[in-house]
């Protein structure tokens, strides 16, 4: 199989995996088996370097999840890695060796990198992405299976992957803000938190829930004019058009996701615009199918949760319970300190008191918790 190959079966693979996460492992193998590496691992972060939390955390070799390696990283190494906080904050797509995360002294007495033997991460490369609302996307390729090191092809390879695995979990960011994770698309039409449509291969609107009719009538930025998906702004509409043609199906080119915002007369927050690829039978006989997805999500259109109810629930506080809240709804640490008027480290103090009363240790564990109590309620 070919280099060009192996990123196409990637690419088809990240977008139906899109809307079906337990696809993840074998999605995940095929990287490790088209990069030739033992195994790959992602982490979502956000904070401060000086006192970065973890999101999200998963760690697969060969498509099979490694939770005890995950859980001993997360409980022993993590808080001592030395290179944590230099990944942080290197650049957007910047692809560096594991070693040069660490100092020649620390390549000899890090209790973390002594680990990564047993990881088979000592040969690795870490690369970090822009995630949304100011996270960081850590994804780390351990060593390659050959003794010979890593091949330009194999750079080459990755490097092409970088920005489709950077959109692949910004989409998901997104149906977790709008409590849409793991939904299928025809669970993704029936809920009211996000737009979605449907357009056929010639970019036509094939079918939009109630949520996008809503924000096409509006015209508050998109409409429906003639049957196509339009912007109401000339240059977004330039963005949107190329959106659509490049997750459009050809036989030149694969088809791939995007993303972009899209400003809004009224003058709120902009749109945020997924457009993902839809797989289309080569023996269709003509007949109108949707070969691309667009979902549209309103930052601030989120539904309310009451704090009250939280500090009830959960025995917080009142401040307690409205910080959960705004996790819960989608702001980060760094908007909640601006709008109170704290500082980062401050508000990370608060979070980690409601952890020890919670029993828990991530602020992915509280949202859930939160969302929960609003599902009920």
């Amino acid at each position: 199989m070919s280099d060009q190959d192996a990123f196409e079966r990637i690419l088809a693979a990240l977008h139906d995996t899109t809307l079906d996460t337990t696809q993840w492992p074998a999605t995940s193998a095929l990287i490790d088996e088209a990069c030739g590496i033992q195994g790959n691992g992602l982490i979502v972060s956000e904070g401060p370097p000086d006192a970065i939390r973890v999101l999200f955390f998963g760690l697969y070799y060969r498509g099979q999840q490694r939770e005890d390696w995950e859980r001993e990283y997360l409980d022993i190494y993590h808080p001592i890695d030395e290179r944590m906080p230099r990944a942080h904050q290197l650049p957007n797509g910047r692809l560096v060796h594991v070693t040069d995360l660490y100092t020649e002294q620390e390549l000899q007495t890090s209790l973390t990198y002594e680990a990564l033997s047993r990881a088979s991460a000592q040969d690795s490369l870490n690369v970090r992405l822009d995630g949304l609302d100011g996270s960081s996307i850590g994804w780390s390729l351990q060593d390659p299976i050959t003794p010979d090191g890593w091949a330009s092809s194999q750079l080459a390879l990755i490097k092409g992957l970088l920005p489709h695995l950077q959109q692949f979990v910004r989409v998901q960011q997104t149906l977790a803000k709008a409590q849409a994770l793991g939904a299928s698309a025809t669970e993704l039409f029936d809920t009211p938190r996000i737009g979605a449509i449907y357009l056929d291969r010639h970019g036509r609107i094939l079918e939009a829930n109630d949520r996008a009719r809503i924000i096409l009538r509006h015209g508050d930025g998109m409409l429906n004019r003639g049957g196509f998906l339009r912007a109401r702004r000339p240059t977004d509409q330039a963005r949107l058009e190329r959106l659509v043609a490049a997750a459009l199906p050809t036989s030149s080119a694969p088809a791939v996701s995007g993303s972009m915002t899209l400003r809004r007369a009224s003058g709120l927050s902009r749109f945020v615009v997924h457009v993902k690829p839809v797989a289309v039978p080569q023996l269709d006989f003509g007949a109108r199918r949707a070969a691309v997805l667009a979902l549209i999500a309103e930052p601030g259109h989120e539904s309310r949760i009451d704090p009250a109810l939280v500090a009830e629930t959960l025995g917080l506080t009142p401040v307690e319970s409205q910080l959960a809240v705004w996790l819960a709804e989608g702001k980060t640490v760094r908007e909640i300190a601006v709008a109170t008027g704290r500082t980062e480290g401050s508000v990370y103090w608060s979070l980690n008191q409601i952890y020890r009363k919670q029993s828990i240790a991530r602020q992915a564990d509280l949202v859930r918790l939160v969302l929960s109590i609003a599902t009920l309620a």
